[in-house]
């Protein structure tokens, strides 16, 4: 994303504990904002004239959060239990530098899956693999995940993990890139 939009940058994972924000009951949106904060921090200190930005992304679907699949059953049982229904993306973003964030945000869709069939949900999952085990909803919506839904309400960049446009408009305001 960030490539096509012609902003340089490198990626550093950023080391940090993600299971100790993740508490019974926690707002899906704000945590994906704050699991964003805390990447760009911890990468942020140790890069102190650099911009880092941290992003995550979490799912609601029937009143709880989801967390990724450990394994292809898991995806596989996760995805027939949001046939036909619909659940939110929540994509946090946070800009850091010199170890303090600057500026953070997160933007929210809803998409629908459409009633598929257990025969197009096996080819599915035969197609894309366990690299469905990396995507929080066992889903990759830029390949043949597109198939699994009947409608997206909100920013496609959103779905795909970033809320590109106002990460963009705090980047130029910051004079990191022309306006």
């Amino acid at each position: 994303m960030l490539t096509d939009a012609g902003v340089p940058f490198s990626v550093q994972v950023a080391d940090v504990d993600e299971d100790s924000l993740k508490t019974p009951g926690a707002n899906p949106a704000e945590l994906a904002v704050d699991l964003a904060r805390m990447k760009a921090l911890a990468v942020s200190r140790h890069h102190d004239d650099s911009w880092v930005l941290g992003a995550d992304q979490t799912l609601a679907f029937d009143g709880g959060l989801v967390s990724k699949a450990r394994t292809l059953d898991e995806a596989r049982d996760r995805l027939k239990s949001m046939r036909g229904q619909t659940h939110q993306l929540h994509s946090g973003a946070a800009l850091a530098r010199r170890g303090q964030v600057v500026w953070s945000g997160v933007d929210s869709v809803t998409l629908r899956m459409r009633n598929f069939s257990d025969p197009f949900l096996d080819a599915y999952l035969a197609s894309e693999g366990e690299s469905l085990l990396a995507c929080v909803g066992s889903y990759r919506i830029e390949g043949m995940g597109s198939q699994l839904f009947e409608a997206v309400d909100g920013d496609h960049f959103t779905v795909l993990g970033l809320p590109l446009w106002p990460v963009l408009e705090e980047l130029r305001r910051a004079g990191v890139l022309l306006t």
